[in-house]
């Protein structure tokens, strides 16, 4: 990866830290400072060494590593929920069915990916029958949890750090990984607009 690309990288991580907004509906506790990005490690060498290659489990129970299997060469939309918040999570959730619902054909060419901020609570099994519930069972969405200390490995990668469950930003993060394009959405923006912004990031970048 060339110096310029590493530049971008950083870049834009800063901006996700930068506008991390708390929870909706939950107080942040006293003392608390926005979540800052850690920044990329000496002798960084490309997106997998950045956002790690870290071992988590989906809503059916399998192993996929984050990057590998989750992220590389995809458009990805990522957000962080937890599944007995009982006001912006089942929220939020519910504005991206209708996101990959206007999507139509093109929801198949676009990954979302919800990670938990509480994966003590929840397990795989909860994450399922979270989907289940929310009508939002499907291959082309994933549920992710795993050994707290990895989440938290994750999450910090993603710009959050999540003192508590409740803590955790509800930006959207979306992304062209093969080419470095990344941008926030607020959770509030409307359906459409949201959808619209993923397929534009699922046209080729002029140039290249």
């Amino acid at each position: 990866m060339k110096v310029s690309d590493l530049i971008v990288l950083w870049v834009c991580f800063c901006i996700f830290a930068a506008v991390a907004l708390a929870h909706e509906g939950h107080a942040p506790l006293p003392g608390d400072t926005p979540p800052v990005a850690e920044p990329p490690p000496v002798g960084t060498r490309d997106a997998r060494t950045w956002f790690t290659d870290t071992p988590l489990q989906d809503q059916n129970g399998e192993t996929l590593r984050f990057y590998s299997d989750a992220l590389e060469n995809r458009v990805v939309l990522l957000n962080v929920i937890f599944t007995h918040c009982t006001d912006a999570c089942p929220l939020v959730t519910r504005k991206l069915k209708e996101v990959r619902e206007l999507l139509g054909d093109q929801a198949q060419d676009i990954t979302f990916i919800s990670l938990t901020s509480d994966p003590l609570r929840d397990t795989p099994a909860v994450l399922k029958a979270y989907t289940l519930k929310q009508g939002v069972d499907d291959p082309h969405w994933l549920f992710l949890t795993g050994d707290k200390a990895l989440i938290d490995l994750v999450l910090r990668r993603i710009g959050q750090i999540v003192p508590s469950p409740e803590q955790h930003s509800t930006q959207l993060i979306v992304g062209d990984v093969a080419n470095k394009r990344w941008s926030k959405i607020r959770p509030d923006a409307p359906a459409a607009a949201i959808a619209q912004r993923l397929q534009l990031l699922t046209m080729p970048v002029v140039g290249r």
